[in-house]
């Protein structure tokens, strides 16, 4: 029995996310674990449950069978394995749930460290609006096209969203499930599935074979969390499961993103609170994402601005003596000049230098604006008949 085979055997006997396992393994090794409880014997010297069950299980055949169906198991010390995985041992558990895992069934030609690299995870609400799915699409498919693996659950709602959007871009993505690979869950999702198989990653902490169950997610939520640089939370109530990937995502010290929605949107009420309390920074598109996530510098994003319109970059005096001229009724100089609160010989001089930017024009009735001047942005709305 070698480490990898003792670590199997362990994750068919417990569920995933089990604390004392964990502890356990990573204080006494899992081979030494594996012996201790194989061997364990009531005071009666009959072998316990625990021993008994170990007794009937065979990790060198369920390898075997996993890699006969294109399934890898990926443990601690494979040159495969994510290192960022291993800071699960150091967090607070949630619901009884945590530590890093014993190990990882994984699908697909990817590598699961290289695509643990440079990830986000975008989680949210199964019963996503339009907005949040198209929101959580946009992202993940600026993500992914940036190189960046895109992590979710495959689910309904934004998860869906978040994988086709990677894969459209195109990109990498990874679906992290609560039932074992070889399962579709949800049942309508096996094209999809099948499909990451094929030219994504596929993984799960859950032996091969296994259903979900609603601890089964609770425990998937932190590996979304530990696979990624940072999470963005796409629509999530105020009971979402996403907000407990958000929690793992604070308890790792990894980055944690919130998609905002309409104030009047129940299905963002949880985001708009990560945002409030200040546990989650505001993202409204992929570039904000990079910024966070990225290396230091490489993907820095500029300020929002409305477009550059000509007369932006006149000064100060120039703006002020152009907002004194009519649009549509020429007048002389000496008016304009009363309306801009400035002397006649500063504002002739003013306008003949905006005349030279077309700024104005000049007739024998007097000063009008010009066509530089009379842009979408200036004109003002024509009024609608009463």
């Amino acid at each position: 029995m070698n480490d990898r085979e003792a670590r199997v055997a362990l994750n068919r006997l417990g569920e995933p996310g089990d604390v004392r396992m964990s502890g356990l393994v990573a204080e006494l090794g899992a081979e030494r674990v594996y012996t201790l409880l194989r061997d364990e014997r009531e005071i009666t010297g009959i072998y316990t449950d625990v021993a008994q069950r170990l007794r009937g299980l065979d990790p060198a055949a369920d390898l075997a069978q996993a890699d006969a169906r294109g399934i890898r198991f990926v443990c601690p010390g494979d040159e495969e394995w994510p290192s960022g995985l291993d800071a699960l041992s150091g967090c607070e558990p949630i619901y009884r749930r945590g530590g890093a895992p014993l190990g990882l069934w994984v699908r697909g030609p990817l590598s699961l460290r290289e695509a643990c690299a440079r990830a986000v995870s975008v989680v949210g609400s199964r019963s996503a609006t339009t907005y949040g799915v198209d929101v959580a699409s946009a992202i993940a498919a600026h993500v992914a096209g940036q190189g960046f693996c895109v992590v979710s659950g495959a689910a309904f709602g934004i998860d869906q969203a978040a994988h086709r959007g990677a894969i459209a871009a195109p990109g990498p993505t990874m679906a992290v499930l609560a039932c074992g690979v070889d399962r579709a869950y949800p049942a309508a999702h096996r094209p999809l599935l099948d499909y990451l198989a094929d030219n994504g990653l596929v993984v799960s902490e859950v032996p091969v074979g296994c259903a979900p169950t609603r601890l089964r997610f609770l425990s998937r939520n932190r590996l979304i969390a530990a696979l990624a640089q940072g999470t963005v939370v796409v629509e999530a109530a105020v009971r979402s499961g996403a907000l407990n990937t958000a929690s793992w995502t604070v308890r790792l010290s990894r980055v944690l993103m919130g998609v905002p929605g309409p104030v009047t949107s129940a299905p963002s009420e949880g985001v708009h609170e990560l945002i409030r309390s200040g546990g989650a920074t505001l993202v409204t598109r992929g570039e904000d994402v990079l910024e966070l996530v990225a290396p230091a510098g490489e993907h820095l994003t500029a300020p929002h601005r409305g477009p550059m319109r000509p007369r932006d970059r006149l000064s100060g005096l120039d703006q002020q003596v152009l907002d004194a001229v009519p649009l549509a009724q020429a007048v002389p100089a000496h008016s304009i000049a009363r309306t801009a609160g400035l002397g006649a010989r500063v504002v002739v001089s003013t306008l003949s230098r905006l005349r030279g930017g077309g700024f104005v024009e000049h007739d024998e009735a007097g000063w009008r604006l010009g066509p530089a001047a009379l842009d979408a942005s200036l004109t003002p709305s024509p009024r609608r008949p009463a």
